[in-house]
């Protein structure tokens, strides 16, 4: 968009501003309606996470998404229904490349946001260390239990997943592990491996975090 924006300052096109009015009010028109419908499944599927499991938070991050994109489209056919709007009445026809610019630039805006907020989830940077630390001293302080491994992400806007591997002399069932979190109450989803030490006395490697 950017690039042919600029490009049209450079070598301008006629432009039928009826036509492109109309277009462009189509295009707000659709991405209006498709807000409105967004935001109620947005704010349904928030008012259910809690029955519904942590599949339900990636579908909520989706639908975040998916809702400020069709805002961004609609502010973009916004800019252009004034570009086209003062083109038409004054002649000023570059304010349509102009108005391109400016919708690119908006778009590029909420893609970065997204992208920070999608990496973060996805590369584990958006849960403090010291939740992952407080998760540790909890399992180990249980038994001879030492934890191998732990990964904590964000699988909604509140809510946690963990994924630990622990190594014990005396295993029991991961449901008795899954209790000593239950404090965690942004905790929502638990995978726990639990492997069985042999070795006397266990000696632990334990992998970066």
């Amino acid at each position: 968009m950017a690039v042919e924006s600029v490009g049209r300052f450079f070598s301008p096109v006629e432009i039928h501003y009826g036509q492109s009015v109309l277009v462009a009010l189509v295009g707000l028109a659709v991405n209006v309606v498709s807000a409105f419908l967004l935001h109620g499944s947005h704010g349904h599927d928030h008012h259910h996470e809690h029955s519904h499991g942590h599949n339900n938070h990636h579908q909520d991050h989706n639908l975040k998404a998916a809702y400020f994109h069709v805002l961004a489209d609609a502010l973009t056919s916004v800019l252009a229904i004034v570009a086209l709007l003062f083109g038409s009445l004054f002649g000023w026809w570059a304010l349509d490349p102009l108005m391109g610019i400016v919708g690119a630039l908006v778009i590029t805006r909420w893609a970065w946001g997204l992208l920070k907020e999608s990496s973060a989830i996805l590369l584990d940077a958006g849960v403090k260390s010291e939740l992952r630390e407080e998760i540790r001293e909890i399992i180990e302080a249980d038994s001879d239990n030492r934890i191998t491994d732990i990964h904590v992400w964000k699988v909604g806007s509140h809510h946690l997943a963990v994924l630990l591997t622990l190594v014990t002399h005396f295993p029991r069932p991961s449901s008795d592990y899954k209790q000593l979190l239950a404090g965690f109450d942004q905790v929502k989803h638990i995978t726990i491996e639990v492997i069985k030490c042999e070795d006397e006395p266990c000696i632990v490697l334990e992998e970066a975090v």
